[in-house]
């Protein structure tokens, strides 16, 4: 599955639209990870733990999408979007969606 933020696929011709299609995905924060980010927020520097969470969140909710458009007989996916949310008691759960128009190429 071809997944694209473009409105366009390079050297394909698009020949179906099978309409829009998204995915969410919903994690929680940790405790432990919360207090290590906190200590790297404190002495500077990146929190390796929380941009693994987000790569694992942007993950399940593109695969999320890719597999509501292989079902609908889509081989891409175009113009994607993705947005990132925090929700819950002092954003302690992240939101990811993503979403786009699914389409067959040739």
């Amino acid at each position: 599955m071809l997944i694209t933020t473009t409105n366009t696929i390079e050297g394909k011709r698009v020949v179906a639209y099978y309409g829009i299609v998204s995915g969410e995905t919903i994690i929680g924060a940790n405790v432990v990870r919360d207090f290590f980010a906190s200590i790297t927020d404190v002495i500077g520097g990146r929190s390796g733990s929380y941009e693994k969470v987000l790569r694992e969140a942007k993950d399940i909710a593109l695969a999320e999408m890719g597999e509501q458009a292989r079902r609908m007989g889509a081989n891409a996916i175009i113009a994607v979007d993705l947005d990132y949310e925090t929700i819950g008691n002092n954003g302690s759960m992240l939101m990811v969606s993503a979403s786009g128009t699914a389409v067959r190429v040739e």
